[in-house]
Protein backbone atom coordinates (compact mmCIF):
# COMPACT_ATOMS: atom_id res chain seq x y z
CA UNK A 1 0.00 0.00 0.00
CA UNK A 2 1.52 3.29 -1.04
CA UNK A 3 1.27 6.69 1.17
CA UNK A 4 -1.92 7.99 -0.89
CA UNK A 5 -3.90 4.82 -0.65
CA UNK A 6 -3.04 4.96 2.82
CA UNK A 7 -4.40 8.29 3.28
CA UNK A 8 -7.33 7.86 0.84
CA UNK A 9 -8.26 5.35 3.48
CA UNK A 10 -8.35 6.86 5.93
CA UNK A 11 -10.11 9.91 4.60
CA UNK A 12 -12.89 7.45 3.72
CA UNK A 13 -13.69 6.65 7.51
CA UNK A 14 -13.11 9.55 9.34
CA UNK A 15 -15.03 8.74 12.45
CA UNK A 16 -13.72 5.22 12.03
CA UNK A 17 -11.27 4.35 15.22
CA UNK A 18 -7.51 2.88 14.03
CA UNK A 19 -6.17 -0.47 14.90
CA UNK A 20 -3.19 -2.50 13.09
CA UNK A 21 -3.37 -5.89 12.61
CA UNK A 22 -0.30 -7.60 12.93
CA UNK A 23 1.02 -10.53 11.37
CA UNK A 24 -0.07 -12.68 14.23
CA UNK A 25 -2.98 -11.92 14.12
CA UNK A 26 -3.54 -9.75 16.69
CA UNK A 27 -4.03 -5.97 17.38
CA UNK A 28 -2.65 -3.24 18.69
CA UNK A 29 -3.85 -1.45 21.24
CA UNK A 30 -6.84 0.90 20.36
CA UNK A 31 -4.81 3.85 22.74
CA UNK A 32 -1.75 3.63 20.47
CA UNK A 33 0.44 6.59 19.75
CA UNK A 34 1.73 7.83 16.25
CA UNK A 35 4.46 8.85 17.25
CA UNK A 36 6.36 9.61 14.05
CA UNK A 37 6.10 10.05 11.05
CA UNK A 38 8.91 9.81 8.29
CA UNK A 39 10.79 9.42 4.72
CA UNK A 40 13.51 6.91 5.42
CA UNK A 41 16.07 6.54 2.71
CA UNK A 42 18.50 3.49 2.91
CA UNK A 43 21.10 3.67 0.38
CA UNK A 44 23.19 0.47 0.52
CA UNK A 45 25.11 -1.83 -1.34
CA UNK A 46 23.84 -5.29 -2.10
CA UNK A 47 26.46 -8.42 -1.71
CA UNK A 48 26.32 -8.61 -5.47
CA UNK A 49 28.12 -5.00 -5.61
CA UNK A 50 25.46 -2.73 -6.91
CA UNK A 51 24.25 0.51 -4.97
CA UNK A 52 20.52 0.65 -4.42
CA UNK A 53 18.18 3.27 -3.06
CA UNK A 54 15.19 1.91 -1.14
CA UNK A 55 12.59 5.02 0.03
CA UNK A 56 9.49 4.62 2.09
CA UNK A 57 6.77 6.42 4.38
CA UNK A 58 6.98 5.27 7.59
CA UNK A 59 4.72 5.49 10.88
CA UNK A 60 5.51 4.61 14.12
CA UNK A 61 3.62 3.54 16.69
CA UNK A 62 3.82 3.51 20.51
CA UNK A 63 1.99 2.44 23.42
CA UNK A 64 1.24 4.17 26.68
CA UNK A 65 -0.48 3.50 29.80
CA UNK A 66 -3.08 6.21 29.23
CA UNK A 67 -5.83 3.40 27.52
CA UNK A 68 -8.44 6.80 27.38
CA UNK A 69 -6.21 7.85 24.51
CA UNK A 70 -7.51 7.43 21.23
CA UNK A 71 -6.28 7.97 17.33
CA UNK A 72 -8.89 7.40 15.02
CA UNK A 73 -8.84 8.24 11.22
CA UNK A 74 -9.46 11.75 10.92
CA UNK A 75 -6.46 12.67 13.45
CA UNK A 76 -4.45 10.12 11.62
CA UNK A 77 -4.38 12.55 8.71
CA UNK A 78 -4.10 15.49 10.50
CA UNK A 79 -1.05 13.87 11.98
CA UNK A 80 0.55 12.76 8.29
CA UNK A 81 -0.61 16.04 6.92
CA UNK A 82 1.59 17.86 9.57
CA UNK A 83 4.20 15.31 7.96
CA UNK A 84 3.57 16.15 4.06
CA UNK A 85 6.73 18.29 3.12
CA UNK A 86 8.90 16.22 4.50
CA UNK A 87 8.07 13.03 3.48
CA UNK A 88 7.55 14.06 -0.14
CA UNK A 89 5.60 11.59 -2.72
CA UNK A 90 2.52 9.92 -2.17
CA UNK A 91 3.72 7.07 -4.46
CA UNK A 92 6.15 5.62 -1.54
CA UNK A 93 5.30 2.12 0.00
CA UNK A 94 3.89 2.63 3.04
CA UNK A 95 5.17 1.45 6.55
CA UNK A 96 5.01 1.11 10.06
CA UNK A 97 7.13 0.22 12.94
CA UNK A 98 6.23 -1.17 16.09
CA UNK A 99 7.75 -2.68 19.47
CA UNK A 100 6.70 -6.79 18.26
CA UNK A 101 8.33 -7.09 21.25
CA UNK A 102 11.11 -5.07 20.04
CA UNK A 103 11.10 -2.32 16.80
CA UNK A 104 9.66 -3.67 14.19
CA UNK A 105 8.97 -3.14 10.53
CA UNK A 106 6.07 -4.30 8.66
CA UNK A 107 4.99 -3.57 5.26
CA UNK A 108 1.05 -1.86 5.40
CA UNK A 109 -0.62 -4.27 2.42
CA UNK A 110 -4.57 -3.54 3.12
CA UNK A 111 -7.02 -2.64 5.24
CA UNK A 112 -11.10 -3.93 6.40
CA UNK A 113 -13.62 -2.52 8.23
CA UNK A 114 -14.50 -4.04 11.45
CA UNK A 115 -17.34 -2.61 13.73
CA UNK A 116 -16.50 1.09 14.16
CA UNK A 117 -12.83 0.34 13.25
CA UNK A 118 -10.43 0.59 10.05
CA UNK A 119 -7.93 -2.02 10.89
CA UNK A 120 -4.56 -1.87 8.77
CA UNK A 121 -3.08 -4.61 7.47
CA UNK A 122 0.58 -5.60 8.49
CA UNK A 123 3.12 -8.13 6.86
CA UNK A 124 6.14 -9.80 8.04
CA UNK A 125 8.98 -8.38 6.37
CA UNK A 126 11.81 -10.64 5.42
CA UNK A 127 15.61 -10.39 3.90
CA UNK A 128 16.46 -11.86 0.95
CA UNK A 129 19.62 -12.19 -0.57
CA UNK A 130 19.32 -9.43 -4.03
CA UNK A 131 22.11 -10.47 -5.87
CA UNK A 132 20.86 -14.55 -6.23
CA UNK A 133 23.19 -15.18 -9.80
CA UNK A 134 26.09 -14.15 -7.58
CA UNK A 135 25.16 -15.40 -3.81
CA UNK A 136 23.87 -18.28 -4.41
CA UNK A 137 25.71 -21.96 -3.61
CA UNK A 138 25.27 -22.97 -6.88
CA UNK A 139 26.51 -20.17 -8.69
CA UNK A 140 29.40 -19.23 -6.33
CA UNK A 141 32.75 -20.15 -7.47
CA UNK A 142 36.01 -19.19 -6.11
CA UNK A 143 37.29 -15.47 -7.27
CA UNK A 144 33.40 -14.38 -8.04
CA UNK A 145 33.06 -12.53 -4.73
CA UNK A 146 30.28 -14.73 -3.00
CA UNK A 147 28.96 -13.38 0.24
Amino acid sequence: MTLRDFRETLAAGPGLGLRFRLPTGGLTPIHLHLTEVARVEKRFIDCGGTVRTDVSARLQLWTADDTDHRVGCAKALQILDRGADLVGSTALPMEVEYDFPLLTLFPVVGSVVEGNERIFLLEAKKADCLAPDVCLPKACKPGRGCC
